[in-house]
Formats: C-alpha cells, sequence, structure tokens
C-alpha cells in the first residue's frame, strides 16, 4: 500500500515529501490506528450480484411535514420496494445554500432539514447506501470559503486562483456563466474558480492538505455506513490555466489513490465517477482496474429516450455493440433518469443532428426544457434535456399519444436487462409528472424533475390501481423481483446485442457459471414485431419460457411481440 501512495504522491506533488505525505494521507483514512487490510481486495465479479438494484433520490422526496424525511424515506423503501431493490443513492444530505445540496456548507453534519447521522446510520444498515462526495467545489456561504476571506490557515490555500489575463480560452465546463468571481480576501482582491456557479467555490487540490481533508470527509462517510462513494464532478478536479482543465493527469492519479485506499479499507468501499462526457473519457476512469469500481451510462439515457420516441434501435444498439464488457472488478452502473436532465454531451457523435433536434422538439411539445453550455472559443450547444423521463414518453416522433405507460415500462426494462447494477430515479419509479409550478418558483430547470411528493397524496396515489403511479410502481416492482432471481442478469454476466427488427433491441445475457441464458427482447414501436425463435439460436431441448409472462416458447416457432413489449425468454 504504501509503494502505491508513494507513486502515486510522487505524481501529484513531486516537491513535497513524499514519506511524510504518505503518513499523513494514512492518518486521514485510518486515523487512530484503525484496522486495515493486510493486502489489497483483488478484482472479482464478487463485490456486487444480480439482486443489487439501487434508488436515487433526494432526501426530501417524500414529506409529510411530521416525521423526518430521510424516516420517511426509509419506511418508505422498506414498505414499497422490499426485494426489488437493495441500494439506495441519497443524494447529498448535507447543509447547503444552492444547487439542491452540490453547494455544500458543512461537510460533518446532516441537513437538519432532512434527520441525522443516525438516520442514515439505519438506512445504511437496511440498505447498500450511497452517498455524494461532492470533492470539486463547495459552497461560496460555507466555513471553509469564509475562512478562506479572511486569510485563515489552512484554508487561505484551499481555493482555485486565477487571474483574468491567464489564458482560459480551452476550459471545458457545463455552464456558461463567467468562469472567474471576484471577491475580496484578507490578503487583497483575488479572482476564484467557479466551474459550476458563483456559489461553487472549486477547491485548490493542488494544495495536499486539500486532498487530505477530503479523504477526512470520506472516512466519516464510511463510518456512518455509506459503501458507495459517487464522487461528484470528479473530472474538473484538477485545473491548469492554457489546459481544458477536465480529465487531466492529476484527476485520474488522485482516483488511483482513493481506489489503493478503498482497496485496503476493511470495509468493501466501492468508488463510482461522475463523468457525463463522451465514451473514451468516461471510460477511460476505469484505469487498469485501478481507479473508479464503477462508471456511469452516461448516453443510455439520451439514447434510450431516442428509441422509444423514434421506435428505432438503430443508434442505441451501434452504440451497445460497441461497448467493451467492463475489465474485472469492475461494472457499468445504468441509469434511464437521475435528479439532472437528460445529458446531451454523451450522444455527441452518436446521434446525427438532425436527431436531436427531434429529440429536443418531441420533449418541449411534451412540456420539457432545454439547458445550454458554453462552447470552447465562444457559443452555445444543448447540454441537457429537462423533463422528467415519464412526461418525456408523451409524444413520439411520429405524433403517438397513446400507450405512455408501455413506452415507459419499455425504457426501464432496457435499464434492467444490461451488463451493469442498474439504478432508478424515485421519480421514475412514481411517475412522477413534470412540476412546472416549481421551475417558476424556483427559476431553475432541473427543479422540473425534482418534485417533493406529499406522502398522503402519493399513498392515495398508489392506493387508487388506475392512477399512472400505482400502475408503474407495482409493475417495476414485479420485474425487479423477478430480475433479482436471474443469474444471468449479474452485473458481469456476458452480453451480446443482436441484430434482428431495427424495431427490437435484443440482448443476450449469460450467467457466470453459464447454467442460465436470458434473452431479453424490447419491442420499441407501436407496431407489431414478429420474428422466428430461430433467429435467437434457442439450443433445443431446453426449456424456454418468457418470464415476464410465464408463456412457453418455441424454439422452432415464432415470437410475438405486441407495441413496447418485453420479454425475457429463459431456460431457467
Amino acid at each position: 500500500m504504501r509503494a502505491r501512495l508513494r507513486h502515486l504522491l510522487a505524481q501529484l506533488y513531486p516537491d513535497r515529501d513524499t514519506e511524510a505525505l504518505v503518513a499523513e494521507v494514512i492518518a486521514a483514512f485510518w486515523p487512530d490506528g484503525r484496522t486495515r487490510r493486510q493486502r489489497p481486495r483483488r478484482p472479482s465479479n464478487s463485490l456486487w450480484s444480480e439482486a443489487d438494484a439501487l434508488v436515487i433520490t433526494y432526501g426530501n422526496s417524500i414529506t409529510d411535514g411530521t416525521h423526518r424525511p430521510l424516516d420517511l424515506l426509509r419506511a418508505f423503501l422498506a414498505g414499497h420496494l422490499q426485494g426489488a431493490v437493495n441500494g439506495v443513492h441519497v443524494l447529498p444530505f448535507f447543509p447547503f445554500s444552492s444547487d439542491d445540496g452540490f453547494a455544500v456548507t458543512d461537510y460533518t453534519e446532516v441537513d437538519p432539514a432532512l434527520g441525522d447521522w443516525g438516520d442514515i446510520r439505519r438506512l445504511g444498515a437496511q440498505f447498500s447506501l450511497m452517498s455524494d462526495m461532492v470533492l470539486n467545489h463547495v459552497s461560496a456561504q460555507g466555513v471553509w470559503f469564509t475562512a478562506y476571506l479572511r486569510g485563515e490557515p489552512p484554508y487561505d490555500r484551499f481555493f482555485m486562483e486565477a487571474r483574468p489575463e491567464d489564458d482560459l480560452r480551452a476550459v471545458v465546463r457545463p455552464r456558461t456563466s463567467p468562469l472567474l468571481r471576484a471577491v475580496d480576501t484578507a490578503a487583497g482582491p483575488r479572482h476564484v474558480w467557479c466551474t459550476f456557479s458563483h456559489d461553487q467555490v472549486d477547491l485548490d487540490f493542488r494544495n495536499p492538505e486539500v486532498l487530505l481533508e477530503i479523504l477526512r470527509v470520506l472516512r466519516l462517510h464510511i463510518d456512518q455506513g455509506v459503501r458507495i462513494i459517487r464522487l461528484d464532478a470528479v473530472a474538473f478536479l484538477w485545473k491548469q490555466p492554457g489546459s481544458p482543465s477536465i480529465h487531466l493527469p492529476q484527476t485520474h492519479a488522485v482516483v488511483k489513490l482513493m481506489r489503493a485506499l478503498a482497496d485496503f479499507a476493511a470495509e468493501k468501499v466501492i468508488l463510482l465517477t461522475e463523468t457525463n462526457v463522451p465514451k473514451a473519457e468516461n471510460l477511460s476512469y476505469f484505469g487498469r482496474r485501478d481507479e473508479a469500481h464503477m462508471v456511469y451510462q452516461f448516453p443510455l439515457p439520451p439514447l434510450v429516450l431516442h428509441a422509444m420516441l423514434s421506435g428505432t434501435v438503430r443508434f442505441l444498439r451501434k452504440w451497445l455493440r460497441s461497448m467493451p464488457p467492463a475489465p474485472l472488478g469492475c461494472a457499468y452502473f445504468n441509469f434511464s433518469a437521475s435528479h439532472d436532465g437528460i445529458g446531451m454531451r454523451p450522444v455527441e457523435g452518436i446521434l446525427p443532428p438532425e436527431e436531436i433536434d427531434a429529440m429536443i422538439g418531441a420533449v418541449m411539445q411534451a412540456g420539457g426544457l432545454v439547458s445550454m453550455r458554453s462552447l470552447p472559443g465562444g457559443g452555445e450547444a444543448p447540454y441537457e434535456l429537462n423533463c422528467g423521463y415519464f412526461d418525456a414518453m408523451s409524444r413520439t416522433f411520429a405524433g403517438e399519444t397513446t400507450q405512455k405507460i408501455a413506452r415507459f415500462l419499455c425504457a426501464q426494462s432496457i435499464v434492467m436487462a444490461l451488463e451493469g447494477i442498474p439504478a432508478f430515479y424515485i421519480h421514475s419509479l412514481l411517475a412522477t409528472p413534470n412540476d412546472h409550478a416549481a421551475v417558476a418558483r424556483r427559476g431553475i430547470n432541473r427543479a422540473i424533475n425534482r418534485h417533493q411528493w406529499d406522502y398522503t397524496e402519493l399513498q392515495a396515489r398508489l392506493a387508487e390501481p388506475d392512477s399512472d403511479q400505482s400502475q408503474v410502481l407495482a409493475e417495476l416492482q414485479r420485474r425487479l423481483r423477478l430480475r433479482a432471481r436471474q443469474p444471468a442478469f449479474h452485473p458481469n454476466a456476458t452480453q451480446m446485442t443482436l441484430q434482428l427488427d431495427d424495431r427490437l433491441l435484443a440482448v443476450w445475457r449469460q450467467s457466470l457459471d453459464r447454467n442460465q441464458s436470458v434473452f431479453a427482447l424490447h419491442n420499441v414501436s407501436a407496431e407489431a414485431v414478429e420474428i422466428d425463435a430461430y433467429a435467437l439460436n434457442l439450443i433445443d431441448g431446453e426449456d424456454w419460457r418468457d418470464l415476464l409472462s410465464g408463456e412457453a416458447v418455441d424454439p422452432d416457432g415464432r415470437i410475438a411481440m405486441a407495441p413496447y413489449q418485453v420479454r425475457w425468454v429463459s431456460n431457467i
């Protein structure tokens, strides 16, 4: 372990005493001489299983005005999703000043409006708990930045500074606001670097004290029961004027250092990098099996949406066929929706401009919005579509407005079927409509997909059999519980994308022990589709059945697919 740390710290801080830094890193992550592994945890497929699926949610996505929201969330998950999901990603639950939690004012406290550390520990005892390490920036109204303005050490060197005359033309960032913010400090006027907003000031990891403090925060998360660490906006972590300041080698070195610590941790800690960028850049965070355990499949949300609205899987299928299997000890993190919008940058070079324009048009007709990003050298481009994923299914390119629920369920089933671990935004599970009132009230596009349910109203909707909420949640529960029992849906089980009808996404999964095969078939069109079963190469002599309907499948017969139907054809 010391050799790995020594190598990485020498790369990051060549002018510092490497041996002293190694000792400080160990003390930050294992304070008070805590127990750690003598040997690193080796890459394997045993970190996860087919039973793994997560909910993505804010701590206050469900409220009732009486109970602590985190406690209410735990009760909801236990009451409605037991056996369907076994993990929960609670979005930032710290005190904050803006960006719905991603401008943290104090990393050591739970927002009292949500609950306390006891609530976090109870969630972690019942579910595999993911939390956000918002490590690129902190709140301009928080403890650290206030101390920086006053010139108080060590915080007086915690934040990234630059000058307006520096060459910042190549800097890549997902916002259109000015990069630099002028501030008055005890040492005089300064300009601080703000990748996202002027209330989110970037930390300066060129100072090793910043790294050490973040490692102490990581240890706090782990001690409170967190087992999956989401490294938020990690791609922007290391900055250098004159460079794009994204994916720099030092950023990868920091992730490798955190992975080395996780490998020697007594607890089973998994790192997930949040990098909403094109494929090659995203996959680079696997490193050589020495960086992230998991990476997001950011192209999935826009490509699945395009397939469902266009009625063709050509682009989704081509992308899937180009994706390599995750390396040993690594996995993909699959999702269709999250607290953010539907990112468009990951499909640059995958979807032609006219297809992107068609998506934008359909989403806007469904009541959605579009957010823009700045381009190097000037100009803007679509960064994300802001729309609830359920409402995004309202209208196809052809103008078809019926069968919305069936379209939506098909989309979510694609996420369940693919190699990797599936995660579902709570507002997808609940078929939450666009919240236009929140957008008008708060003035931010992303509020459209961050509704807060009143628990009494939600319970009434779920008790009504014909409501969107009841129908969607009941069927997703059923499919997830069934999925959790299929070894062929292990996150690292073999996957092959089949070339069948352009209206049909067909994926073959085979269990690690090669005993079970599942052919996951998804009709993304409003038309009935029929294929010859022999196209799947079903082994003769096996008992083939559709797990979802229970129907027997004749290897020599035909397989009929109703509009938006999903079949899991399996030999077990």
